[in-house]
């Protein structure tokens, strides 16, 4: 992982990519126990040309083919770990970026989601396994169940939030 955060933030002193953060399975195993997953989803910003309308990735992928990644499938392996770039495209998204909490992994200095964001970003995205996620979360402690329900809220979540409770959190204590 030290090799891929390292090209990562050489991609952002570079200004391939704006700010970054790890979201997705990786970026829970920060705060619960590790879970198996085969990508790291890296959520970036991206500097947009004047004029331009539409983002591209050909930039990121341009870029780190040229210092030896290869592309498989919709990743980018980097360093040995196949990573999914996705650009902040609203506005949980955006929030979850700005408010990245700066960690270290492997003497790396890098970002990551909070776990609220990472848990409302589930629920929104709403697979089997992303509910899973926010289930883990919630029983593990590891969220801050009042900010939490004002990301839910501020983001519109909130009929999503309902759903899950009835179906996951019903009789339980929290």
């Amino acid at each position: 992982m030290k090799a891929t955060l390292e090209a990562i933030n050489q991609m952002q002193t570079d200004g391939v990519i704006g700010r970054y953060a790890i979201g997705g399975a990786v970026g829970a195993t920060f705060y619960l126990e590790p879970a198996a997953t085969l990508d790291v989803d890296i959520f970036v910003a991206l500097p947009t040309a004047a004029g331009a309308s539409l983002l591209t990735l050909a930039p990121i992928y341009d870029y780190l083919k040229t210092r030896g990644a290869t592309v498989e499938d919709e990743h980018i392996v980097i360093g040995g770990w196949p990573v999914q770039f996705l650009p902040a495209s609203d506005e949980l998204e955006l929030e979850a970026l700005a408010e990245a909490v700066p960690t270290a992994v492997e003497d790396v200095g890098t970002w990551v989601m909070t776990a609220e964001h990472l848990a409302a970003i589930a629920l929104r995205t709403g697979r089997p396994k992303d509910h899973n996620r926010v289930l883990q979360f919630i029983e593990q402690g590891a969220v801050d169940r009042k900010r939490l329900q004002l990301i839910i809220d501020r983001h519109k979540l909130t009929g999503k939030w309902k759903q899950f409770e009835r179906r996951f959190l019903e009789g339980t204590h929290g």
